[in-house]
């Protein structure tokens, strides 16, 4: 089976730089995995694709050495499952709250006996090889995400589920709960320590910690703090900033 890139550089003490797809397109998905990020989301949550086009996309990401995942909508095995059977060699669940739900989560993520994950690997064989069966409870990562304050209240039961590889911050949505204001930024007393505290449980527990990084600046401070598996930005983020600052620096050379 082929080997899972992320686990490779967790193994060697390395974070990973991780980009992400809101565009519904083959293209932009393959332009972006080849521009270098070591791994791709898929984002089935916000994002504006529906299942067939981001299968297509898993194809596009393949054309490139860049890992491709997926967050799904919601905690739906279902749709878990047929974007493993896509090719994804991880999902991101988002508004993970209880160990049950994790369980659940994992669950659908891994075959029996570790899971009740239904065995249909059809494009996935093709992806990562025929033994895909054999060894993918091994390589395929969950990742569940804390992004409420109850998810950060029982943050450790989460983390303390079998087969749960890591966590993803959702920082808006925490903060929201938190505190209830918008942004994305560790600006405030409240959001920094939570994200402090998930990082310590996240070693307590043997896995990785990741989250949604606003900006470059950002990226580079979480980074620093310990995170180890870091979104930079999405494609349509990234696009719109240099758009606009492109825009921006012709205009001003008219005067």
């Amino acid at each position: 089976m082929r080997e899972n890139r992320i686990q490779q550089l967790w193994a060697a003490g390395k974070p990973v730089i991780n980009g992400w797809l809101h565009s519904p397109s083959t293209w932009s998905a393959e332009v972006m995995a080849h521009a270098g990020w070591d791994s791709l989301v898929i984002d089935m949550q916000h994002g504006m694709m529906g299942m067939e086009t981001a299968i297509q996309m898993l194809q596009a990401i393949s054309t490139s050495d860049t890992v491709p995942l997926a967050r799904i909508n919601w905690n739906t095995p279902g749709d878990a499952m047929r974007l493993l059977d896509a090719g994804a060699y991880g999902i991101i669940c988002p508004m993970i709250e209880t160990r049950a739900e994790c369980e659940a989560f994992v669950g659908a993520c891994r075959f029996p006996p570790l899971g009740y994950r239904s065995h249909g690997p059809t494009r996935a064989r093709v992806y990562a090889g025929a033994d895909y069966a054999e060894h993918a409870n091994d390589t395929v990562l969950t990742f569940a995400m804390i992004e409420t304050q109850a998810g950060f209240d029982n943050r450790d039961a989460i983390m303390s589920v079998p087969g749960l590889d890591a966590v993803f911050v959702g920082i808006g949505d925490l903060r929201l709960s938190m505190t209830g204001q918008a942004g994305l930024s560790a600006a405030d007393a409240t959001v920094d320590a939570a994200l402090d505290a998930i990082l310590a449980s996240a070693r307590a527990h043997g896995i990785k910690a990741g989250l949604f990084a606003a900006d470059t600046e950002h990226a580079i401070d979480m980074l620093g703090r310990g995170y180890e598996f870091v979104t930079v930005m999405n494609d349509i983020s990234l696009m719109t900033s240099a758009a606009s600052s492109v825009l921006a620096a012709v205009r001003a050379s008219l005067g």
